[in-house]
């Protein structure tokens, strides 16, 4: 298995475990833990204007020892800049899903803060509009992340690497796979 880099993207379709890896890969190697929904949605859901998210994202990206969760469009070929390695969740379909559906059940009945005091909304089990619904978003776009992270992966420079997890036995290879000395910084 390849040496992590210092400057970390992890991306994958919403549900497939973006926040857990990235969290657990972050206290393993000792590096800072970046959510860009934690940056995006501000209190009350309000939305962080293009600009100020993008000087946000540049911020949290400065120097070495990050890992950076997310797959926002406004904010990617920044991120892209300065990721030395991406980490690419495709897991199935029906394991997204699976996932996206606990994740919201747990969130909703358990009233959990998530960003900037927000919490997961009914409507996140209600609506079929992507726009209102991780669910029905995480349905929708799977395919579209597909596509888009095979051809960021396949038109990539050579000295970003990439790792393309399709399964959660593979996450656990992977995180079970690096070295006891990583740099902690």
């Amino acid at each position: 298995m390849m040496r992590p880099g210092r400057r970390i993207s992890v991306v994958g379709c919403s549900g497939a475990g973006k926040t857990t890896l990235s969290r657990r890969l972050a206290r393993r190697l000792g590096y800072r833990h970046v959510e860009l929904d934690a940056l995006y949605h501000q209190p009350d859901w309000q939305i962080l204007p293009t600009e100020q998210f993008q000087a946000q994202v540049a911020d949290a990206t400065r120097g070495d020892g990050w890992v950076m969760e997310g797959n926002y469009s406004s904010a990617r070929p920044l991120v892209l800049e300065r990721t030395d390695m991406v980490i690419w969740l495709d897991l199935p379909r029906p394991t997204v899903m699976r996932q996206v559906l606990w994740r919201t059940l747990r969130r909703l009945f358990g009233r959990q803060v998530l960003w900037n005091g927000n919490r997961e909304r009914w409507t996140n089990l209600f609506s079929f509009k992507p726009e209102q619904s991780i669910l029905a978003w995480a349905w929708t776009r799977h395919a579209s992340y597909r596509q888009r992270y095979g051809e960021e992966m396949r038109n990539a420079p050579a000295d970003r690497h990439y790792l393309r997890l399709d399964s959660r036995q593979a996450v656990e290879t992977f995180l079970a796979s690096l070295p006891d000395d990583s740099p902690a910084r």
